[in-house]
């Protein structure tokens, strides 16, 4: 059977991509809200660091455990009736966030965020998707870049509620333009179609998948369980500096003024813009040695320059830190080189399936890093604004190292044993006696 090539996109599909882009980097901003006002929310809420924490480990949390039914359910309905909810229950999660009185509601406001944020990012079609994913991804970031200054800049400048309430009025907007614009299907197609890459069949897609059987099947290909491991190891390290504890560390512990932490932020964040297609040419170019190449070397840099900043006799320079953050920044774009695993090993009826499995593996580390962060300063005493030291963030950031070696570890298993299936490597033979 021959399939037609894609045809260039038209101004109109340019048009559905660039709401849901934009809505895409508004989830962002809402998934990083906390990052630069972090101290803010513990005053606020009279919270120490375990507490404060719970704010990101629940809403990772209820993202991570979204991604698999979200990943069926757009397999199922499309990309517009999905998103459309994502940025609802956004929307009501930063308005409940704006007017909560107590630490209880404001966890539940980001719970709220968790689950819309795992609706939002927006499907491209699979012919189109290393392209399409990867430059989405980078835009996306900019959304950090919005948490880390305007809306600090606008909580400093008026109050919590307004800053917040603002959010969830842009979150109301963009339901509205991704229900009136974003669509499920090219409007020369009367409904969405899937081809079956193990056979090359073509079907009309129905809501007719049976949910156990779809992640059953996901995760039965050891390519699938590589992508999880791939993006468990490589992005939590950036997600818990970025998403909360990364402001904390510069201005309490290593002693930085407001200012310097958020170039210091800010440089994360531009870093993995521009490593981001890079990373995305060399994935594309050498996709038998992806982990060898670019996921495990990713995961050592990050490694080693933590190592290095916790080791250092007194507060870090200025050049270290950036130097840490950048490294850092590696992180992102080396997890999206998970969902080229995820594409490549799966069919594309199942593709939303495997990709959100792939999905959680990044989120589920990244909560228990930031749990374990926020407990390792509780545990010495230094869970609160007032009494955060640097000797403590150090020893608290050394709980991320068991969590880089788990996942290295179950890296190069899964790589091995996809090789082995796709038959590039011969099974291991039992010695004979």
């Amino acid at each position: 059977m021959t399939i037609p090539a894609l045809s260039a996109p038209s101004w109109r599909a340019w048009l559905i991509w660039g709401v849901a882009a934009a809505g895409y980097i508004l989830a962002i901003t809402n998934r990083t809200s906390l990052s630069a006002v972090g101290v803010d929310a513990a005053e606020r809420f009279d919270a120490d660091a375990s507490t404060l924490s719970m704010f990101a480990v629940l809403q990772l949390g209820v993202y991570g455990f979204m991604q698999i039914p979200v990943g069926v359910w757009l397999d199922r309905y499309g990309a517009r009736p999905i998103i459309t909810i994502g940025m609802i229950l956004m929307a009501v999660g930063q308005l409940v966030m704006a007017l909560s009185p107590n630490v209880g509601i404001a966890i539940a406001a980001r719970m709220l965020l968790g689950a819309g944020d795992a609706a939002v990012f927006p499907w491209v079609p699979a012919q189109r998707a290393p392209v399409m994913v990867q430059t989405t991804g980078i835009l996306g970031q900019l959304g950090q870049l919005v948490a880390i200054i305007p809306l600090a800049a606008l909580l400093h400048a008026t109050s919590w509620s307004i800053a917040f309430g603002s959010v969830a009025g842009l979150g109301a907007l963009f339901a509205v333009l991704v229900f009136a614009v974003v669509r499920n299907h090219p409007p020369d197609r009367e409904a969405d179609v899937s081809v079956d890459t193990d056979t090359g069949s073509i079907r009309v897609v129905t809501s007719a998948i049976d949910t156990r059987v779809g992640i059953r099947a996901a995760w039965s290909h050891p390519g699938t369980r590589l992508a999880f491991w791939s993006h468990f190891t490589t992005p939590f390290a950036g997600t818990a500096f970025i998403m909360l504890w990364g402001i904390p560390f510069l201005t309490a512990g290593e002693g930085r003024t407001q200012a310097e932490a958020t170039a210091i932020t800010t440089v994360l964040v531009l870093s993995g813009i521009a490593i981001g297609p890079v990373m995305g040419m060399l994935s594309s170019r050498m996709p038998h040695r992806r982990s060898h190449a670019l996921v495990l070397p990713t995961v050592a840099v990050q490694l080693i320059a933590w190592l290095v900043v916790i080791a250092w006799p007194g507060p870090a320079p200025l050049w270290l830190l950036f130097v840490l953050v950048i490294a850092l920044a590696t992180g992102g774009p080396a997890s999206m080189i998970a969902f080229d695993h995820a594409r490549t090993h799966n069919p594309s009826h199942r593709l939303s399936t495997a990709t959100g499995i792939t999905n959680s593996g990044g989120f589920l580390a990244g909560l228990i890093a930031i749990f374990l962060i926020g407990l390792a300063l509780d545990l010495q005493g230094a869970g609160t604004p007032a009494t955060f030291t640097l000797d403590a963030f150090r020893i608290a950031f050394l709980t991320q190292v068991p969590l880089w070696l788990i996942g290295a570890f179950f890296i190069v298993l899964e790589r091995k044993r996809t090789r082995i299936r796709l038959g590039l490597d011969q099974p291991r033979r039992p010695k004979r006696r």
